[in-house]
């Protein structure tokens, strides 16, 4: 069994307006005084409306789903004693009047001196999975087997179609906010680790980023921990689509860790142009249409979908997974992605039933 972990960002919503509330330091202290949750599960982000957990080392998706619930509810708990309610929408669909301040943090400060307006609409909350490699060479190379599927995955869990009051036309606007920092997107194909490390370091030298946290690659090697990070999810409505997609992440991860360790062929490398377009066009559709299969071809959603869950079928099974994952990814397909819901939610009750839906407070669909 190869471990795993999920960290997950939300927003915190003002519950009569939906605005972002400025109100983390209130509300992360009441979470760490809770039963629910510990202090340092519970942790600041970028800006003070937004807020992150992160569950602990993980062998199961059961622990996945029963720590992601804990903390979900504790977050829910402090919010509410706070005036405010947790929002799992990766884009805050409504804004105030001003920005949102910035977490007193040294680098938080320096990256608002640096890029005030980008800072200021980060208003985005994502969904990153850490899985377990056994070296970073090896971590390297799942990168480059990956890649080619991190539009698939960035499709599954688009939850960010509204922006500003508006229908951006996009399933995942974090994707194109986020895409706007000088290092980020999909990751390129690297010649091995040293090749990544140069690459890394060349970053550096350039000053245009401060910090190795500035590398914002959908996917990279953790610089905290011994995984590979996935960072392109959107943060997820509901829990279990959460796990789903932890669970779809570690079987990639571990298709290709064996792959590398038994000597199988890597497919021919992706042109970063197909990538970064293939990771376009997941953003703007979703699964609505077509998505961009790792050679490049346009197929329709439900087909590269299911070629990605024949893929990962024999980690899956190995690791008792492929009943729960597999059902859930059908029942997205069947109904949608988390961006379809809150375009029925606001259909059928306005931006009001869309703040219900994504803080929990109406119905699920």
């Amino acid at each position: 069994m190869i471990t795993l972990g999920v960290e997950e960002e939300y927003l915190l919503v003002d519950p009569a307006s939906g605005v972002p509330a400025p109100l983390v330091e209130e509300v992360r202290r009441t979470a760490g005084l809770g039963p629910l949750a510990e202090a340092d599960e519970v942790q600041d982000e970028l800006l003070q409306a937004q807020i992150e957990v992160a569950t602990p080392v993980c062998w199961t998706l059961d622990e996945v789903g029963g720590h992601l619930l804990r903390l979900r509810h504790a977050l829910a708990s402090a919010a509410e004693a706070n005036g405010c309610r947790i929002a799992a929408t990766g884009a805050a669909p409504l804004h105030g009047t001003r920005p949102v301040p910035v977490t007193r943090n040294p680098r938080y400060l320096r990256m608002e001196g640096e890029a005030r307006q980008l800072v200021d609409e980060q208003l985005i909350c994502g969904m990153h999975v850490h899985v377990g490699i056994p070296d970073a060479e090896t971590g390297v190379a799942v990168l480059n087997r990956i890649r080619g599927w991190l539009p698939t995955l960035l499709a599954l869990s688009s939850n960010s179609p509204w922006w500003g009051g508006r229908d951006t036309g996009f399933a995942s606007w974090r994707t194109i906010v986020f895409g706007r920092w000088p290092v980020s997107g999909p990751p390129p194909y690297f010649e091995g680790l040293a090749d990544y490390e140069r690459r890394l370091d060349a970053l550096l030298t350039s000053g245009v980023i401060a910090d190795r946290g500035q590398v914002y690659w959908q996917a990279r090697l953790s610089g905290r921990y011994p995984t590979v990070e996935v960072r392109c999810l959107d943060v997820q409505l509901r829990a279990d689509d959460a796990v789903m997609l932890a669970g779809v992440v570690r079987a990639l991860v571990a298709t290709a860790i064996a792959e590398e360790k038994e000597g199988v062929r890597p497919a021919p490398v992706s042109a970063p142009e197909m990538v970064a377009a293939g990771n376009w066009h997941a953003a703007r559709y979703g699964l609505s249409t077509t998505l961009v299969d790792p050679d490049g071809r346009p197929r329709s959603s439900g087909d590269v979908v299911c070629a990605l869950l024949r893929h990962i079928t024999p980690a899956l099974e190995e690791a008792g997974d492929f009943r729960e994952v597999s059902a859930l990814a059908h029942r997205l397909l069947r109904e949608g992605t988390p961006a379809d819901r809150q375009r029925r939610a606001v259909a059928d009750g306005g931006l009001p039933g869309l703040i219900d839906l994504i803080t929990g407070a109406g119905p699920t669909d």
